[in-house]
């Protein structure tokens, strides 16, 4: 079950006055609400709701007896066997075929793979699941109830797909009930069309009209429409996920509860370090205090900076999918990371006016960007390597580079320019307008809306498979 469909209209139609129905009487709330996500998760397949309980269960418990013991060796214990068994389950469902395949390529050997379907979500709730025994075991957190843990584990606008939220961010939101008086609508409905517009308008149809023709066979396109294609997907996954986490958050805020922010204009970032404060920043976060710290961080030198870098992004590159193009994906941000940090002391380094320097770092950062994200989106390195190669080639033209997809692209990489504050405003004005305007204007962009689908229904969000 997607959002922008019927089947999670008519899902969220019941599931919003019930929940307000019933948040007064908060016994009822709760497992009305694990309930109505459960049934959400269990839409795409209901097998894998057991084992999204099991992983509750196994953090909840871990959790109890990390808070309870006051032996550190138990405690570390508990930590320990929760984060292997939450990364043990991503690493069978993600990982043993790609590592199987890996082995028997490189050896020679035939170990056969077991084709496991990847369970909708995993990454993101297992995420979830060690931030919080981490979390207790740190003592940043403290243990949530069963239910609130359950209801905080499985909460369905956040559970697929993130952003990745920190029990400290929601359980204390349980702690009592949501004023329906306090709900910032206009922020949610504008966050939801928003989405909508990002998603059905820009990301589907430059992705089906462009990139998908280009990366599907590269040798048939010159390189100007290559070029324009890996500009395109930049744009596309920008608006794909941007418009999933927008969603989510407009949906959390109606039901009454708040997620962290997910996005922040990325392809105005002057470094890849800027880059990751703006891109997927929940799961950035995530990196940096699971991973990159507690590798060693910025501490103990440039050497061992460089490799804790190397590694975060490299393990972040297999987090998003069991496959050398994301390794490599990984290994660009990485190298690119550590280059900024050690560029300063270069002697090569040139001087240049800051003015100057900004807008080079702005075009040097958005085209590394652009490289990592062929790796991203290939099927796999020959095509890859193909899209890479085409980009200077000639020949004719196959007529996929049309005005509409040059205007899209360069709108939506025009519209991160936009200052600040600027939605906000525009959401006030437009609750001022009458009734009767509001209507109209939400009915023409519903009309738009379905023009450029053209009734093919919403594709994939592209994160559903990470």
């Amino acid at each position: 079950m997607i959002f922008p469909t019927v089947q999670f209209a008519l899902f969220f139609a019941v599931v919003l006055p019930l929940s307000w129905a019933l948040m007064p009487r908060q016994r009822l709330w709760r497992p009305g609400i694990l309930a109505a996500s459960y049934y959400f998760y269990a839409a795409a397949d209901w097998h894998y709701v057991f084992l999204l309980a099991g992983s509750t269960v196994v953090n909840q418990l871990a959790a109890t007896v990390i808070t309870r013991q006051a032996s550190e060796k138990v405690r570390r214990t508990a930590l320990i066997a929760a984060i292997t068994l939450d990364l043990g389950t991503l690493g069978v469902f993600k990982y043993l075929d790609f590592f199987s395949d890996s082995v028997s390529s490189s050896l020679g050997l035939s170990l056969g793979l077991l084709h496991l379907v990847l369970p909708v979500g995993v990454s993101f709730y297992t995420f979830q699941a060690i931030s919080y025994v981490v979390d207790v075991h740190r003592g940043r957190t403290p243990l949530a109830k069963p239910l609130d843990y359950a209801i905080y584990a499985s909460f369905f606008p956040h559970l697929v797909a993130g952003p990745i939220v920190r029990a400290s961010e929601f359980v204390p939101q349980l702690s009592g009930p949501r004023d329906p008086n306090r709900i910032p609508a206009a922020r949610a409905f504008g966050l939801i069309v928003g989405g909508l517009v990002k998603k059905m308008v820009v990301a589907d149809m430059i992705g089906t009209k462009l990139v998908e023709p280009v990366f599907g066979t590269p040798q048939a396109h010159n390189g100007t429409e290559t070029l324009m294609a890996v500009y395109g997907y930049a744009v596309q996954i920008y608006c794909d996920f941007s418009a999933y986490t927008d969603m989510a958050i407009g949906l959390a805020l109606l039901l009454g509860f708040r997620f962290p922010d997910n996005f922040d204009r990325p392809y105005t970032a002057r470094s890849l370090q800027d880059f990751w404060r703006r891109w997927h920043m929940t799961l950035s976060r995530w990196l940096r205090d699971y991973l990159y710290i507690p590798l060693g961080g910025n501490r103990g030198g440039s050497l061992k900076t460089y490799r804790n870098l190397m590694l975060t992004m490299l393990l972040g590159g297999l987090w998003h999918g069991a496959a050398w193009t994301f390794v490599i994906w990984g290994g660009i941000h990485g190298v690119g990371l550590a280059v900024e940090r050690a560029w300063p002391a270069m002697p090569f380094a040139i001087r240049i006016p800051q003015p100057v320097k900004t807008t080079v770092a702005r075009i040097v950062t958005f085209h590394v960007v652009c490289l990592a994200w062929v790796f991203f989106r290939a099927p796999d390195l020959g095509t890859a390597f193909a899209v890479l190669g085409r980009l200077f080639a000639g020949g004719p033209s196959t007529g996929i580079v049309t005005p509409a997809i040059v205007v899209l692209i360069a709108a939506a990489l025009a519209v991160q320019w936009i200052p600040r504050g600027t939605g906000a405003r525009l959401r006030e004005a437009f609750v001022t307008l009458p009734v009767y305007a509001q209507g109209v204007s939400l009915g023409v962009l519903l009309l738009v809306i379905a023009a450029v689908s053209g009734g093919q229904g919403v594709a994939p969000f592209i994160y559903f498979r990470f």
